[in-house]
């Protein structure tokens, strides 16, 4: 899903969105939009994975979820 895509859905302009996936650390989004975009992005099929003592936290799908991928190429 792109930013713009995500942006549709969630009413989240495309730069908030960027600004919450660019860093590796907390987020510099608001916890409203935060929430909305983990609300958004669960819908999706996305399951959140909490931190443990042998691993991060992370994402990944949820089983069963058919993905459609797609990408735009740019015309050379």
């Amino acid at each position: 899903m792109s930013v713009l895509e995500l942006s549709e859905r969630t009413g989240l302009a495309p730069n908030t969105i960027k600004r919450a996936e660019g860093t590796n650390g907390p987020s510099p989004t608001t916890r409203a939009n935060a929430k909305l975009l983990i609300a958004t992005l669960t819908e999706l099929g996305v399951v959140f994975v909490s931190a443990d003592e042998a691993a991060g936290a992370g994402a990944r799908l949820r089983h069963g979820v058919d993905v459609q991928l797609s990408r735009k190429r740019r015309a050379i």
